[in-house]
């Protein structure tokens, strides 16, 4: 029996039992401007900050987001040092990493992955109605990639943060429907 739900050329099936407990942490962005990109992603995709991590000697900030659910806050704890495990045992955790000085370099920009030369391509937000997510995004004034309406997928929603790096939108309960209209294939088949 094999450990892959999907089969795919290269897949290894014999898993090192030193991986059980690794826990995939994180995606690091570096950010421009910390106070506009915090403010983005703590207002418009609700995301809390767990850990603000300064290193003054190399003069870069790291800040440690997670998208939590208020009822999940009490959970945290307030103490630095067991926050801090948490922060860095828990999975999909976003780092943005500021290099001091970066806001006062108008010509700097981050390469966001979907120009030439691509590389990295997106981060993506699971939200529990997609329309209604895209109508609060037009209302904050947030700049769309793509909506839903757009192109083969019409299920999905890309905008972009503030340093221009793309963000996909969708709803779980949806994309099936997607997937499937992008085959042409019936729904259930």
């Amino acid at each position: 029996m094999s450990r892959h739900f999907e089969q795919a050329p290269g897949l290894c099936e014999a898993r090192d039992s030193a991986t059980n407990d690794y826990v995939f942490n994180q995606t690091m962005l570096r950010i421009k401007d910390p106070e506009r990109t915090l403010d983005f992603y703590t207002r418009v995709l609700g995301m809390t900050l767990v850990k603000k991590l300064p290193f003054p000697e190399m003069e870069f900030t790291l800040y440690f987001l997670a998208a939590i659910a208020d009822d999940e806050l009490s959970q945290w704890a307030k103490e630095d040092e067991t926050r801090l495990v948490q922060t860095f045992g828990r999975p999909a955790m976003l780092e943005l990493t500021y290099n001091w000085g970066d806001k006062d370099k108008p010509e700097l920009e981050y390469h966001n992955g979907n120009s030439e030369p691509k590389g990295f391509g997106h981060i993506g937000f699971a939200v529990p109605d997609l329309d209604a997510a895209c109508e609060r995004f037009d209302s904050l004034g947030v700049e769309f990639v793509k909506r839903p309406e757009d192109g083969k997928m019409n299920n999905i929603a890309f905008i972009k943060d503030p340093d221009g790096y793309w963000i996909e939108i969708f709803n779980p309960n949806n994309l099936q429907q997607g997937l499937a209209a992008h085959l042409g294939e019936d729904v259930g088949s």
